[in-house]
C-alpha cells in the first residue's frame, strides 16, 4: 500500500515539474530562426545604399537635382513642398537599416569573439553613411542614444556638429580596423567571421575595395564640410590633407573599376526606365534645364547620352549634332505652362534608346553610389580650396575624362540619337573627340575661383543618374549650377534646404524633438528653408 502511494507521489511530481517548464521556452517555433549569420545580413545593407538613386523623380534625387522634371501634373509636380521633403513618415528613415547593422555587427561579434571583424569594421562604415546621410537632410539627429530600443524610446538628437565628429571617427576607425585586418590576417580573433566576409556581390567580397570605398567617402564627408574648413575640433583640412598625402595608410579609388555600383537585371531588379515605363514617361518627362543648360554651353557630349532634341528645332532645320537643338525645361516654371511647351515640342526628351532599351538596363551605364569620378572633382576641389599641396588640375582632368568613360565617351567614340519614343533615329553622332573637348577654353582649368567653378560644374555633370542626393547636397552648398527657381518649386518659389523631421516625433520625442527644432530653426519652426549647421 505504502509502495503504491510512493509511486503515485513520485508520478504527480513528475508531472507538476514538467507542467512547471517556461512557457516561453515551450511556445518557440524550432523551425524559426533566431539568428542569422551577418553574410545574410549585409546584402541587404549595402543594396539599400542605392536607394533614392537613378531615375527617383517627383521629387526624387535626380529631379530635385533639376537633370529631368514632370512636365505633366497627373503623375507629380517639381514642387519642393512635397515627399519626400515634407513630414511624411513616423519614422526616421534609416531606422531600420541601421537595425541590421547593429544586428550585424553583434552576429558577427559572436562569431569572431572580438570587435576586430571585417564585419563590424564594415559596420562603423555604414553607420557613417547612413548617419551622414539623415544628417545632411534633416540637420540635428538622434545619434549617441539611437538605436537603443525599447531601453530608449525617447532618445536626444545630437547637434549636427557632434553628428559630424562621430560620423569622421567612424570612418577613421573602420580604416583602420580593415588595414589591421589586411595586413595581419586578424591572428588575434577566433571564429569563422575572421579573415573576410561573403554575401557581397559589389566588391566580390574585397576588403582592400571596401577600404578604398571607405576613405573615398571620407573626402565627400569632408568635402561636404568646406563652409566648416576652419572647425578646431573637425579638423577638416588636416584630415584631407593626411588621406590625399598618403595612399598607402589612406588607399582611394584608382579607377572606374573601384566604383561601388549597382548593376540592373532584367530578372530580380529592373532598369527604372524600361520598355513599360516609356509608355508612361516618355512623353511627359523631360531634361532639365539646369542640366542642359551647362552641357550644350560647353559643346558636352555627355548631351548627347542624356537627351533628345526638341522636336520643335529639328522641325526647324537644325541637325541632331547642334548643340543649341537640345533645350531643357525650367522646373520653375507652373506645370501648366511645362506641359503646354512640352507638347509643343519645344524641350528635349529622355534618350529613349540609352534609357527605355530594355529591362535590364543593358544601353544605360551602372548608377554609382560611391564613384571614381566624384573622388577626382572632390580632390580637385580641396587642392583648388589649399586644403593640400598638390596638382587640381590634374584631378580635375582625371575626373572629367573618368566621367566620360563612365558613359561610354572615348575618343572616336559615336553615339545614335533618335526621338523619346524611339521610332525614329536621327543619326549618328560620329567621332567624338574627348581631347578637343578637353582644350576648348571653356573646359581648360583656370584656377582660382573660376577653376573652382569649372571643378563644381563637371561634378555636377559626372553626378547625371548616380550618386544618390550628391548632386542636390553639392549645389545647395555651393549654388552651382543655377537652379530654376519660381512659381513650379512650390515652397515659396524656392528650393527646399532640408527635410522636416518624422511626423511621429512631435508627439512620441516632444521634448527633444522641440529643443533640436528651436535650437537650429526657432520655435515651432520645423522649417524646408531652415539653414542647416553646415550650410552657415
Amino acid at each position: 500500500m505504502n509502495t503504491n502511494i510512493r509511486i503515485l507521489f513520485t508520478a504527480a511530481v513528475v508531472f507538476v515539474c514538467a507542467s512547471c517548464q517556461d512557457y516561453n521556452e515551450l511556445s518557440k517555433n524550432q523551425n524559426v530562426p533566431t539568428s542569422a549569420p551577418p553574410s545574410l545580413i549585409l546584402p541587404g545593407v549595402i543594396e539599400h545604399m542605392n536607394d533614392q538613386n537613378a531615375w527617383t523623380g517627383k521629387q526624387g534625387s535626380m529631379s530635385a537635382a533639376q537633370f529631368f522634371i514632370s512636365t505633366y501634373d497627373y503623375y507629380g509636380t517639381n514642387n519642393y513642398d512635397q515627399q519626400p521633403f515634407t513630414k511624411a513618415k513616423d519614422n526616421f528613415e534609416y531606422t531600420a537599416v541601421l537595425q541590421n547593422v547593429v544586428l550585424m555587427e553583434a552576429e558577427a561579434r559572436k562569431g569572431a569573439s572580438t570587435d576586430l571583424n571585417p564585419y563590424s569594421a564594415l559596420g562603423k562604415f555604414f553607420k557613417a553613411f547612413y548617419f551622414n546621410l539623415m544628417s545632411q537632410k534633416l540637420g540635428d539627429i538622434p545619434l549617441s542614444q539611437a538605436l537603443e530600443g525599447a531601453t530608449n524610446t525617447t532618445p536626444e538628437y545630437d547637434k549636427q556638429k557632434d553628428v559630424y565628429i562621430q560620423v569622421l571617427k567612424w570612418l577613421d576607425e573602420a580604416n583602420a580596423d580593415l588595414a589591421s585586418i589586411i595586413a595581419t590576417g586578424n591572428p588575434d580573433c577566433v571564429g569563422s567571421y575572421c579573415k573576410g566576409i561573403s554575401g557581397d556581390e559589389f566588391l566580390g567580397n574585397s576588403l582592400t575595395s571596401w577600404q578604398k570605398i571607405v576613405n573615398s567617402y571620407t573626402l565627400r564627408v569632408l568635402i561636404s564640410l568646406s563652409k566648416k574648413e576652419n572647425d578646431a575640433d573637425l579638423k577638416i583640412k588636416e584630415k584631407f590633407a593626411a588621406i590625399v598625402g598618403d595612399p598607402t595608410k589612406y588607399p582611394v579609388m584608382e579607377s572606374l573599376d573601384d566604383n561601388l555600383q549597382y548593376k540592373y537585371n532584367a530578372s530580380y531588379n529592373n532598369y527604372p526606365k524600361n520598355p513599360t515605363s516609356q509608355g508612361r514617361d516618355a512623353q511627359r518627362e523631360n531634361i532639365g534645364s539646369a542640366f542642359l543648360n551647362v552641357t550644350t554651353a560647353l559643346n558636352d557630349p555627355r548631351t548627347f547620352i542624356a537627351a533628345t532634341p526638341a522636336p520643335n528645332e529639328i522641325q526647324s532645320g537644325k541637325s541632331f549634332t547642334d548643340y543649341t537643338a537640345y533645350v531643357g525645361a525650367p522646373a520653375g516654371l507652373s506645370m501648366s505652362d511645362l506641359g503646354n511647351n512640352a507638347q509643343g515640342g519645344k524641350y528635349s526628351f529622355i534618350n529613349a534608346l540609352r534609357y527605355y532599351a530594355d529591362f535590364a538596363g543593358s544601353k544605360a551605364e551602372p548608377a554609382i553610389i560611391i564613384g571614381y569620378p566624384e573622388l577626382c572633382f572632390n580632390i580637385a576641389e580641396g587642392l583648388n580650396r589649399n586644403w593640400a599641396t598638390g596638382d587640381a588640375e590634374a584631378w580635375y582632368i582625371k575626373g572629367i575624362k573618368a566621367s566620360m568613360e563612365h558613359f561610354g565617351i572615348v575618343d572616336g567614340a559615336d553615339i545614335t540619337v533618335g526621338n523619346n519614343l524611339s521610332t525614329v533615329i536621327y543619326g549618328t553622332v560620329m567621332n567624338i573627340s574627348v581631347t578637343d573637348y578637353l582644350n576648348q577654353t571653356s573646359v581648360q582649368y583656370q584656377g582660382g575661383a573660376d577653376g573652382l567653378e569649372q571643378i563644381l560644374t563637371q561634378k555636377y555633370i559626372a553626378f547625371w543618374q548616380n550618386s544618390n542626393w550628391e548632386a542636390f547636397f553639392n549645389q545647395r552648398r555651393t549654388g552651382i549650377p543655377a537652379f530654376s527657381t519660381g512659381v513650379g518649386n512650390g515652397n515659396g518659389n524656392k528650393i527646399a534646404v532640408r527635410w522636416q523631421y518624422p511626423v511621429a516625433e512631435s508627439s512620441s520625442n516632444a521634448k527633444h524633438y522641440t529643443d533640436a527644432v528651436t535650437r537650429q530653426f526657432g520655435a515651432n519652426n520645423d522649417d524646408l528653408n531652415g539653414v542647416l549647421w553646415i550650410l552657415q
